[in-house]
């Protein structure tokens, strides 16, 4: 008994001992004779002083600071000037020091504490660093924020805080920031995608600058030279007057903006750039298409020295000319096509290179990074170990200015993304990932962080150990479900968050912060059951009868996920403006889809035509009974250039009356709906009789929904057949206004239906 006492005694002071060591190492006590005092028991001696007449933004810090001191020792500490300060108390000084611009500088002397930066805009950064370091403040979303309380406010002194950032230009693409600037204030980071350039002019303005509905018609020769033929996709940068018209726009919309210092000029987004004899001839000079491009910007440049010129390094400029930009010219490198499963310099070289080497020809880089699918914001996506690494090889090497372009839009994950990404771009050497996920799962989902913290290590763990897996901006959840979402991980993720939202169902607002953190691994299994992925993940299940109903567990999947989705104003599925409200209609007519009879369902196929790359080229997938959803990759069968052609087997002569055939479009990337769709019968394989034809509906223009699906249906009176044959015709090619003019357009199809 007695050795369990001394035990106990020996536990119970070594307790004590770590957390008097650990309030020590904060700077936080009681005693008023050790440290700084700053508040005790709501009373404080000090005033908050700032410059006279200071700025708005300085004023703006000053009561900042004073309303969390409020918050934390319930002293109500004054805000003066320097003219008026009470000489017997004590002070808190903010000022503008002469130090770097972006510096932030914290100090005592004596009694007095000075919270100073190089410019207004770091003064207000060293407002919100101190209330963090030192008082164990924190931001993790607009509507949740961790703030002690003490009764006896101490610091230790002497006080030393000295930091300047090395990315100067902080922006995570996140509507969180953007939609509220005292948020963005917090974490240091832009309250714009864009700061300081021309609106309307800040990428992609070769077709701003000189658009096709104007100029096209009369001077073709504006225009880049693809296969003999001039196309609207890029400009001629050879050609004299296009110098003159660009920099006469420039002029004009820097007058129309005198308080812009930036403006881009830049390639439209595609890839189809000029190849006439003088364009070709400065590419192979400079050794990438990336010299002309420059040349053009440094003619530009010249007339606007006091003015910057942004220009995009991407996919066919991305690797570096010989020719130096200009000083005043800014390169903003884009890592689009890289692969997100492991660090840019692991599994992307030949970004890293290109990086390295625009290094060596400019100091002014700025990085356009990509941090979430587009093409399902929502849909799970384990790159968040990659940020660190990644950010910090922008910073080693010369990128001030950091652009990362999140989903602006809620995405998986969207408060941790935008506060780790955030956090990451201040100061990515302070904490690790590990440490900064941890702040922000406990902070933010309280009890059911650890369960949060679980799913996130555990799929970012799975990706690892899959190291051939190619996790793409542009991918889709059907590429990882024999990987990091096979059916056992989506169940364990699934019990995950069981879990997690039991540990907080007394806590309403945490608990649909928990619900919109699930939504990605909701998303997931939906798409899982679309494609009928196992018995557990399927669309249908047998009633009572042995007919096909609607699996009940993805119907209280699929409006959950709508619920979910409407409480906390998520709209947006893709980049393609592709809709909440689209996905939940166009996943119950999927429902309706998979109960109907099929005689076609497993049914041989057999293609008359070549697909490419999709569904791998199996012409099964259109009787498989699995549906394709707003994606290509998702069980669509691809024919790029080429019409579709098939002939479904039923196996023996039926009576037969409808025919139907789904058919996607997405027109940013080329995959449009056929003209028309033919469909024919035959009892012999040989003799093919027509049933009829039905035209697209919705033909392409420029106002075309971007991603959208149409089912081709056909009724036609009864007939005995044993072969239906359907013959899709492709555009061939996009006309001459889109971006990919000159390119095979791809058309996609999916589930055949016959009845």
């Amino acid at each position: 008994m007695m050795k369990n006492r001394i035990k106990k005694s020996a536990y119970f002071y070594y307790l004590g001992f770590i957390i008097w060591s650990l309030l020590i190492i904060l700077g936080f006590g009681s005693c008023k004779d050790k440290g700084m005092l700053l508040a005790e028991n709501g009373k404080s001696e000090y005033e908050i002083v700032t410059s006279d007449n200071p700025d708005q933004k300085l004023a703006f810090s000053a009561k900042e600071l004073q309303n969390y001191l409020q918050k934390i020792a319930k002293a109500e500490i004054p805000v003066v000037d320097e003219k008026n300060q009470d000489m017997n108390r004590k002070k808190i000084f903010l000022k503008i020091v002469k130090i770097d611009n972006n510096a932030v500088s914290i100090k005592s002397e004596g009694d007095n504490l000075i919270i100073g930066g190089g410019s207004a805009e770091a003064v207000k950064n060293a407002v919100y660093v101190f209330l963090e370091e030192y008082l164990g403040c924190d931001w993790y979303a607009p509507d949740a924020e961790k703030v002690p309380e003490y009764k006896s406010l101490v610091l230790k002194t002497p006080v030393r805080y000295d930091y300047t950032p090395e990315i100067t230009t902080r922006t995570v693409h996140s509507r969180l920031f953007y939609n509220d600037p005292v948020f963005s204030g917090k974490l240091r980071v832009t309250t714009e995608p864009f700061p300081h350039y021309v609106p309307g002019a800040r990428v992609h303005t070769f077709r701003k600058f000189i658009p096709e509905e104007k100029f096209y018609k009369q001077h073709p020769e504006y225009f880049a030279l693809r296969s003999g033929k001039r196309i609207p996709t890029q400009l001629c940068l050879t050609n004299k007057e296009v110098l003159k018209i660009v920099k006469d726009s420039v002029v004009a919309l820097f007058k129309r903006n005198p308080d812009a210092t930036v403006i881009s000029v830049s390639q439209n987004d595609n890839t189809q750039y000029c190849t006439c004899d003088a364009c070709r001839k400065i590419d192979k000079v400079e050794g990438s298409p990336a010299g002309n491009i420059i040349r053009f910007v440094n003619k530009v440049a010249v007339d606007f020295p006091d003015k910057t010129l942004s220009t995009i390094a991407y996919q066919y400029t991305r690797k570096p000319c010989k020719t130096k930009p200009a000083d005043n010219v800014l390169i903003t490198l884009c890592s689009i096509e890289c692969d997100r499963s492991a660090p840019i310099t692991e599994k992307c070289t030949p970004f890293a290179e290109d990086l390295r080497g625009w290094k060596k020809l400019t100091s002014h880089i700025r990085i356009w990074d990509y941090t979430t699918q587009f093409t399902n914001f929502l849909a799970p996506f384990p790159n968040i170990y990659t940020l660190r690494p990644n950010i910090q090889f922008f910073r080693d090497n010369h990128a001030k200015w950091i652009f990362e372009q999140h989903s602006n839009n809620p995405s998986e994950l969207f408060e941790l993304r935008s506060y780790l990404t955030a956090k990451l771009l201040w100061n990515p050497d302070k904490k690790t990932t590990d440490e900064i996920l941890t702040d922000f799962t406990g902070g933010y989902y309280e009890e059911a962080g650890v369960f949060v913290k679980k799913y996130i290590d555990l799929i970012q763990q799975k990706i690892k150990e899959d190291s051939d897996f190619f996790l793409f901006l542009y991918g889709d959840p059907s590429q990882a479900f024999d990987s990091y979402l096979n059916p056992e991980l989506l169940k364990t993720y699934d019990g995950f968050f069981d879990q997690a939202e039991k540990a907080v169902a007394e806590k309403p607002a945490v608990l649909q912060r928990v619900k919109e953190a699930r939504l990605g691994v909701d998303y997931a299994i939906l798409e899982a059951c679309r494609k009928n992925l196992s018995k557990d993940f399927t669309l249908t299940k047998p009633d009572k009868n042995g007919q096909k109903m609607i699996n009940p567990y993805v119907e209280k999947k699929l409006e959950q996920f709508m619920k979910i989705c409407n409480k906390a104003d998520i709209t947006m599925m893709n980049e393609m403006r592709f809709k909440v409200k689209d996905y939940y209609n166009s996943y119950k007519k999927a429902l309706a889809v998979a109960t109907q009879p099929n005689k076609a369902l497993g049914k041989k196929v057999t293609l008359l035509t070549k697909p490419k790359k999709y569904a791998n080229e199996d012409p099964q997938v259109l009787t498989d009974g699995a549906l394709g959803g707003n994606g290509f990759y998702a069980n669509w069968l691809g024919f790029e250039g080429n019409d579709l052609e098939a002939v479904i087997d039923l196996g023996r002569s039926q009576t037969l009356s409808s025919v139907s055939t789904a058919f996607l479009q997405v027109t940013n990337h080329v995959v449009f709906f056929p003209l028309e769709v033919t469909y024919y019968y035959s009892n012999d394989y040989k003799n093919f009789h027509k049933l009829g034809i039905i035209k697209n509906k919705y033909p392409l223009s420029k106002k075309s929904k971007v991603n959208d699906i149409q089912y081709f249906n056909f009724k036609f009176p009864k007939v005995d057949a044993e072969y239906i044959k359907i013959k899709a015709v492709n555009m061939k090619t996009p006309p001459y206004w889109h971006h990919a003019a000159g390119q095979p357009s791809w058309i996609f199809a999916d589930e055949v239906l016959i009845n």
